[in-house]
């Protein structure tokens, strides 16, 4: 391909770095090689070509559109995408990303392939996040498994609208909250009326990410209470009563169309226990939350790689950027955060892996999606900053990273619904709390600022504190799990200056602020 032109009538183009080539996501991530199975190196090299790089960002530039009606006044009902959110869709479904950790690999792979695809376009991991999450909650019915779980485990990618015997892979969307209450889906107003094998629903839906999904899990109110339902997309020679009201004008995840839907008599299949939607759901919720813990991971790596790259390559006042000491000091403070991230995620995942650690992994799933989400926009704008103007432009992907930054904290719970639910868990289930703490302790005796703060942390904290308190807990517990999780497996350059400036002693809040770090031995620990 012919090189830019440099030379123009007006001046020299100077001092711009190149745009990032071609990377390996796997290959080039020091994590990553330590953790994951080695043959994601593939998808790595997939996902990080400059060119799968710019289908990303058409992805986001050209959002979906909404059909409700052909020419003659029938319903669609239909969503359609640019052809770059296509070719995503078929990278990554076809590498098994909705399927691996049902298919031999693991749950590790599956995070780590969460965490490459979010760096390049995060918008199309939704439906397929939802599809690995829906596939353990379909379990409590044998016949629906039977039907939908080969498909949604298939490595290949259909778009086709057609009934789910009929494709040759699917995808499973989840639609519960309403508009009177949010995260409170008890007090869902969707009604369900048994037809024989099946069941209509009547009602609404406040939010139904990927509405061009094959099917839905759904919550509606029987005789017996809220019952968890599957509700096909489409049906033998015909629609499913299920109307799209409008899309959602969002933040970000533009590549993804979320929608408001209304169920008119739609047919509808019970999964589960009548009366008992919210614990058949569960399992699904269980396993987003999983995404939703390592995607904020992968964003920060990806907006620390383009500021890096910018570092390496801009210099001002005779060094380049990252030679200049406060520079240092930013981009090392930036990457104890990624480090921290990163490792909790798949940390909590290898426990997804052992089914003897359920009850480790339900509680510290929530810990690191909250602390995760809370590190990822401190993240994304001061690695904006780095690039200085260029940061605020979309030329870039650092406004597509800025923009994506909140929404793993808000999908699927809130801060305040995650903390209320730590409480809950250890207080409802000992053997959470218990294993928690197994793990904690795992880490003492190698650096005593963390034994210290450690015991600290239990002596404050003698018994559950009080709701107000919720959120400086699960801060403080999930900062020390970050830390055992560090001191364990991470570079001791990274140990020590996490321990230091948010265990040890209250960081700076903000990013280069915190002294005391072996700068030039964290920005190492940021390549392989």
């Amino acid at each position: 391909m012919p090189t830019p032109r440099r030379h123009l009538p007006t001046h020299e183009v100077e001092n711009q770095p190149d745009p990032l080539s071609d990377v390996n996501l796997f290959a080039d991530d020091p994590i990553l090689v330590t953790i994951a199975p080695d043959h994601l190196k593939e998808y790595g090299t997939a996902l990080g070509r400059a060119e799968t790089r710019a289908t990303g960002q058409a992805a986001n530039r050209h959002t979906p559109e909404l059909t409700l009606f052909d020419t003659g006044g029938r319903r669609l009902d239909e969503v359609s995408f640019h052809p770059a959110y296509h070719q995503m869709m078929s990278l990554s479904q076809g590498t098994g990303y909705a399927a691996t950790a049902w298919d031999g690999g693991s749950h590790v792979e599956h995070a780590a392939m969460v965490y490459m695809a979010s760096q390049v376009e995060p918008g199309h991991c939704c439906p397929l996040t939802m599809t690995y999450a829906a596939i353990p909650a379909l379990q409590a019915d044998a016949g629906l498994a039977a039907t939908w779980v080969p498909k949604l485990t298939a490595r290949s990618y259909d778009p086709s609208i057609l009934p789910i015997d009929q494709k040759t892979s699917a995808t499973l969307g989840m639609a519960m909250t309403e508009k009177q209450g949010g995260s409170d889906v008890r007090t869902n107003s969707t009604k369900a009326i048994r037809a024989g094998d099946h069941w209509r629903l009547t009602g609404h839906k406040w939010f139904c990410s990927a509405p061009m999904s094959d099917g839905f899990l759904t919550l509606a109110q029987t005789d017996k209470g809220l019952t968890c339902f599957l509700v096909p997309r489409w049906l033998e020679g015909d629609r499913n009563a299920i109307h799209l009201m409008r899309l959602k004008d969002k933040l970000g995840n533009k590549a993804n169309a979320s929608s408001e839907i209304e169920y008119h008599n739609a047919l509808a299949y019970q999964l589960g226990d009548e009366g008992r939607g919210v614990q058949t759901i569960i399992e699904m919720v269980h396993h987003t939350r999983l995404d939703t813990a390592i995607a904020p991971a992968g964003l920060m790596r990806g907006a620390l790689t383009h500021a890096m790259h910018w570092a390496r390559h801009r210099r001002a006042f005779q060094k380049t950027l990252i030679d200049q000491p406060l520079m240092g000091a930013v981009l090392a403070d930036l990457i104890l955060d990624w480090q921290a991230a990163t490792h909790l995620g798949l940390h909590v995942a290898n426990a997804f892996d052992n089914p003897e650690a359920r009850p480790f992994a339900r509680i510290a799933v929530a810990l690191a999606k909250f602390l995760n989400n809370k590190l990822c926009p401190r993240v994304s704008l001061e690695a904006m900053e780095v690039l200085g103007g260029m940061g605020y432009v979309e030329d870039t992907p650092m406004p597509m990273y800025y923009r994506e930054a909140p929404l793993n904290s808000i999908w699927e719970g809130s801060g305040n619904v995650i903390c209320l639910d730590i409480l809950r868990t250890i207080a409802r289930e000992p053997e959470a709390g218990a294993t928690l703490t197994e793990d904690l302790h795992k880490a003492t005796g190698q650096d005593a600022r963390y034994d210290q703060a450690l015991k600290d942390h239990r002596a404050h904290w003698p018994a559950l504190p009080a709701e107000h308190e919720a959120r400086a807990f699960a801060e403080r517990t999930a900062l020390l799990l970050a830390a055992s999780v560090l001191i364990r497996h991470a570079p001791s350059a990274v140990a020590d200056g996490f321990i230091s400036t948010r265990i040890h002693a209250p960081f700076g809040q903000i990013a280069g602020s915190a002294t005391g770090l072996d700068i030039a031995s964290i920005l190492a620990s940021f390549e392989s």
